[in-house]
């Protein structure tokens, strides 16, 4: 098993925190490859992802399930990969820190079962928190972007595709774009 947990803090209030966190579409959005969200229900559903490390490139299918809603300040999910012998879960947990900031931290973990278990492991243990942190950033950046600015004097951020492309490029090892 491989497990992570990243802490963020963002420049919103708790509630704008909870609008998008409350809406699994947002995170499936958030996911490099995604190729399809299917909602089957408010507790489950199927996301479609094109994933790859180096020149191994493949579509898989993870069925989502969501324990617990518990907004604004919690979530508990469990996954599994169709047809691949990997599961894991994880949680969101959210607290006000002042009126317009508040810390997340996403934790994840990830089992995978049968002979090729520990190889996938050792493959992704270094992976994982890299994800984890470039996932909980673009959520922050997100959430921020959806949230009125408390400066009116920052840049915009740049787009969600750009600084999407800029972290595949570098998780995946290709050439390094600034993002």
């Amino acid at each position: 098993m491989i497990e992570t947990e990243q802490s963020i803090i963002i420049d919103a209030p708790i509630e704008s925190v909870w609008c998008y966190a409350e809406d699994i579409n947002s995170w499936a959005s958030l996911m490099p490859g995604l190729q399809n969200c299917e909602i089957v229900d408010g507790n489950v559903s199927r996301w479609t992802l094109k994933v790859g490390v180096g020149a191994l490139v493949r579509t898989v299918n993870v069925a989502v399930h969501v324990d617990r809603w518990a907004g604004p300040n919690a979530v508990d999910f469990r996954y599994s990969l169709e047809r691949d012998p990997v599961e894991g879960g994880g949680t969101y947990r959210a607290r006000s820190v002042s009126e317009g900031q508040t810390e997340i931290a996403l934790s994840v973990r990830v089992t995978g079962t049968g002979p090729m278990a520990p190889m996938w492991e050792a493959m992704g243990k270094p992976l994982l928190p890299k994800f984890a942190r470039a996932f909980a950033e673009q959520f922050k950046e997100e959430v921020e972007k959806a949230s009125p600015p408390t400066n009116k004097g920052e840049p915009k951020p740049k787009s969600v595709s750009v600084r999407l492309l800029a972290w595949l490029r570098r998780f995946l090892g290709g050439q390094s774009s600034a993002a």
